[in-house]
């Protein structure tokens, strides 16, 4: 198997582009913009899921599902919201296809709807209309619901899982008696994002507070991770928003509190997608192909057998379903590839390229010396270990690649955040070294874009754990309390 990947100092992006596709991840669909997602990219994302879907639920957050098709008019029920999604809208206008004179298939002129129907960017509008109806008292709050599903925001310029016009993700949607209470939501969400990405991705983030510029449309916070790829550009991993009461007065869902009085509910509202999918390629991956964490590859532990007789294949088979039944006892992903159409070589490639953990290989010597070869994906390096500490040595490997992915990653982002005072530093850090640049800043939204359109950096986060300092800021001078991060950014 022919990986013939372009390094990543040559070509990043294609890198990237070429690496998704060959390790079977996605491939582009017959909709522009669109992708298919393979059954080995799938089983990623249902690690995700699963594992995210089970953080929810231990936070009190249960299930449901809205309408993909919403009304035009609850668009304009909150200002700040369709101004923030209105060009990126696909827009459903007619019910119903005709066959044209020439046979050609064509819309039906005569089938309008009589109101237009927005595909659904984000659910806010749908859900707080529904809201309305399931909230009266304060006995109803809080309402925690959280919902998997497709969006679609017609993108112009496309890349596989970063940014596609339609895209799997989850959105958590929550209601709240109280302002503090609603906060305190999306405070734990934002956490519950980040406890997923460094434990279970192994991708080191940086919490912290969007600017006004940045924020959600009609939010009136944005908490967000932010993690660092390995060409020193920042991505945006997941946020979570308080609403306020915006959406609520939009769509008049109001409680009766305890002393009886009418209030409106808070809100907040959270997401992560697939685009997490392109950050765990990007974060570990190498110019051999895939590097997953163990805690989210879909197979931790591959068996080789290696053989030249038929007689030789069963006794290694043997072996090798043994080994595979004490694996899966403790829950050890393993797959047994037992295909006599490849070669030992070919497969040793495949894995390599899919990111596989751990490669073990079995053949006659191996069986006569109570032993196997180990192959480490992370560090491309070999063991040989005894028949009767397999189990626990392939145990113990896969919790310290997960571990060692975390530390080498943060290790490159920690070495990639960098304090500068001028603007000529700034600028010489994103086009020589790139990464987090640490500056002050004047609090403005016209500073923030001025340094936009000069160097396309923008502020990715106010670090939660900054610390706050007297400083002028990088570009006009003008007085600054603290450090925020600039980067480039996906």
């Amino acid at each position: 198997m022919s990986k013939n990947l372009t390094k990543r100092s040559e070509d990043y992006s294609k890198w990237y582009n070429e690496l998704v596709v060959k390790a079977d991840l996605a491939e582009n669909s017959g909709v522009r913009g669109c992708m298919v997602i393979k059954p080995y990219g799938y089983a990623i994302w249902e690690k995700m899921q699963a594992e995210l879907d089970k953080k929810f639920k231990e936070t009190g957050h249960e299930n449901a599902y809205f309408p993909l098709f919403i009304p035009k008019s609850y668009f304009s029920k909150e200002a700040s919201h369709v101004d923030g999604f209105a060009k990126e809208c696909a827009v459903v206008t007619h019910y119903r296809l005709r066959t044209a004179e020439d046979g050609s298939i064509e819309v039906d002129p005569d089938a309008k709807l009589e109101e237009e129907l927005i595909v659904r960017p984000t659910s806010e509008t749908i859900i707080w209309d529904t809201y309305r109806k399931w909230i009266q008292s304060y006995r109803d709050l809080p309402l925690l619901i959280n919902q998997w599903a497709n969006v679609v925001r017609w993108e112009m310029r496309t890349r596989l899982f970063l940014r596609t016009a339609e895209f799997l993700w989850q959105e958590g949607h929550t209601a709240h008696a109280t302002q503090q209470e609603a906060i305190a939501e999306a405070e734990q969400m934002m956490n519950v994002y980040a406890d997923f990405a460094q434990n279970f991705m192994a991708i080191p983030v940086v919490k912290g507070v969007k600017t006004a510029n940045e924020r959600f449309a009609g939010a009136l916070e944005t908490y967000c991770i932010e993690a660092l790829m390995q060409d020193g550009k920042a991505l945006q991993a997941g946020t979570s928003h308080f609403l306020g009461q915006n959406f609520a007065k939009a769509f008049d869902v109001k409680f009766a509190n305890q002393e009886g009085k009418q209030d409106y509910v808070w809100a907040t509202s959270w997401g992560v997608s697939t685009r997490l999918m392109g950050a765990l390629v990007m974060t570990h991956s190498d110019d051999n192909g895939l590097v997953l964490p163990p805690n989210l590859a879909p197979i931790q532990v591959v068996i080789v057998p290696i053989y030249k007789t038929d007689e030789e294949f069963a006794a290694v088979s043997d072996e090798a379903k043994q080994l595979m039944a004490r694996l899966r006892k403790l829950n050890i992903t393993v797959k047994y590839d037992d295909r006599t159409t490849q070669k030992p070589g070919w497969k040793f490639n495949e894995y390599e390229l899919k990111g596989v953990p751990l490669r073990v290989a079995i053949g006659p010597k191996d069986l006569e010396n109570g032993t196997f070869e180990i192959a480490r994906r992370d560090t491309l390096t070999k063991e040989t270990v005894i028949n009767s500490d397999i189990v626990t040595y392939l145990q113990d490997k896969l919790e310290e690649i997960q571990a060692a992915l975390f530390d080498k990653a943060l290790a490159y982002r920690d070495s990639h955040i960098t304090e500068v005072n001028t603007f000529e530093e700034f600028k010489d850090i994103l086009d020589n070294k790139a990464g987090f640049v640490s500056a002050h800043w004047d609090g403005t939204s016209e500073t923030e874009e001025k340094i936009k359109e000069l160097t396309k950096a923008t502020i990715r986060c106010i670090a939660l754990d900054r610390v706050e300092e007297a400083g002028t800021c990088v570009f006009t001078g003008n007085p600054s309390v603290g450090r925020v991060l600039f980067a480039r950014a996906y």
